[in-house]
């Protein structure tokens, strides 16, 4: 019945290690809790499950039923999950004021992520109710650019978000933070002609992708950022470029889907990271290394071959 808490980590990545050390602070201070380190690339099939994209990751599990989960090394936000979830039903009214107003916070945020915001059931890909699958489905007819939250991966947002908007089912549409409705109100939109002046349109991917290529005349695509590299490849790649000396940005594969996925097709390259100098592909990390080999990498990052 107790609280357990997984933490998904690697040893090649250093937040990892700072996570480890706030964990285990966190278990001296909650001796009810328990507190399991998973390395992430050692159970591939465990971290496909829980759909473990990157490192750290943290899961939290009550009664063997996963109840929440946090991405990323965000020290405050493990230590009130931990505190949220580990206290017992009767909490004093002054820190249920305080967890009430977290709350609200974090709906705040979350409702203006993206000028168009939809809280369904699963995913655009994977809608897990008929309802989300409609609302999906129009949005794409109509070739409105979206952003989606899973519902069924966070509780306390399905519950609070039905009391913060005043609205008790899902799917729920927001535009500029301000909610719109359900299904019903969407069809009622599209019907009357409204639904295309008040959402914002996608430009198409293959456009979309062409400028961030181009963003930079040195762009690496990868998952994590200079500053934070989530997998051992990217890592290895950010250590090189920045032993050329070169000035470079990164694009965080695993904040946005569509582009990680659409990357893929438009270069014809399967994997992460990938380089692009001028807006064409260099290659992977094998590439780059070979490059670093034969002492062509430098020229290549300022394109004179």
């Amino acid at each position: 019945r107790s609280l357990v808490v997984v933490h998904f980590w690697a040893p090649w990545a250093p937040q990892c290690a700072q996570m480890n050390e706030v964990m285990e602070a966190l278990a001296k201070e909650h001796t009810q809790v328990t507190f399991v380190k998973l390395e992430a690339e050692a159970v591939p099939e465990v971290s496909e499950k829980y759909e473990i994209n990157s490192v750290p990751t943290f899961l939290f599990f009550k009664n063997s039923q996963k109840v929440d989960r946090l991405d990323g090394a965000h020290a405050p936000e493990l230590t009130k999950k931990v505190q949220r979830h580990a206290s017992s039903t009767s909490i004093a009214p002054s820190s249920n004021d305080v967890a009430k107003e977290d709350l609200a916070v974090r709906l705040k945020k979350l409702i203006n992520a993206a000028p168009c915001m939809l809280f369904m059931k699963g995913s655009p890909k994977e809608p897990r109710c008929g309802f989300s699958k409609q609302m999906v489905e129009i949005l794409n007819k109509h070739g409105i650019s979206f952003s989606s939250f899973d519902i069924f991966s966070d509780e306390e947002v399905r519950q609070g978000l039905k009391t913060y908007s005043n609205w008790p089912t899902y799917p729920q549409l927001y535009i500029a933070g301000e909610l719109i409705g359900g299904l019903d109100i969407i069809k009622e939109l599209e019907a009357s002609g409204e639904l295309d002046t008040i959402c914002p349109k996608a430009c198409k991917l293959e456009d979309r992708l062409k400028a961030l290529i181009n963003k930079a005349p040195v762009m690496l695509f990868m998952k994590g950022s200079k500053q934070v590299a989530k997998c051992g490849f990217s890592k290895q790649i950010i250590e090189i470029m920045n032993n050329t000396g070169i000035d470079y940005e990164t694009f965080d594969i695993l904040e946005d889907e569509e582009v990680r996925q659409g990357l893929k097709t438009y270069s014809n390259w399967p994997t992460y990271p990938q380089l692009y100098v001028k807006g064409e592909l260099v290659g992977g990390l094998d590439i780059v290394k070979e490059l670093k080999e034969s002492g062509e990498l430098l020229p290549a990052l300022k394109g004179e071959n």
